[in-house]
């Protein structure tokens, strides 16, 4: 539901990743970009929107004032939603997506 409202909102590079077992911050981090500060703010309607369509509280929201980067705490999944530059800058996939040091890894 996350997602659809995202590709609705025409959001950009979404990519969804895995938590569980590697925090007990949420299940899953999903992250976006949006092409400027004013997408960005719609996007993170559009979602909370959509969570709220589909019967679920909406989630927390943090950073609208600016529009940069906006948090959206969903309980089990922490959706990301960036401006280009800095997407690039924080690289959240990369953050997150390998196994943080000191944890054995999966085969």
């Amino acid at each position: 539901m996350i997602v659809e409202g995202l590709e609705d909102a025409k959001a950009e590079d979404i990519v969804s990743i895995e938590l569980a077992g590697k925090t007990t911050l949420a299940d899953r981090m999903i992250i976006a970009t949006g092409r400027s500060s004013t997408h960005v703010g719609a996007i993170a309607d559009r979602v909370v929107k959509a969570c709220r369509d589909a019967g679920y509280p909406a989630p927390k929201v943090e950073g609208v004032p600016l529009c940069d980067w906006v948090l959206l705490d969903a309980r089990d999944a922490i959706v990301h939603i960036f401006r280009p530059d800095v997407r690039q800058f924080y690289n959240l996939e990369k953050m997150w997506s390998a196994d943080r040091p000191g944890e054995a890894r999966k085969t």
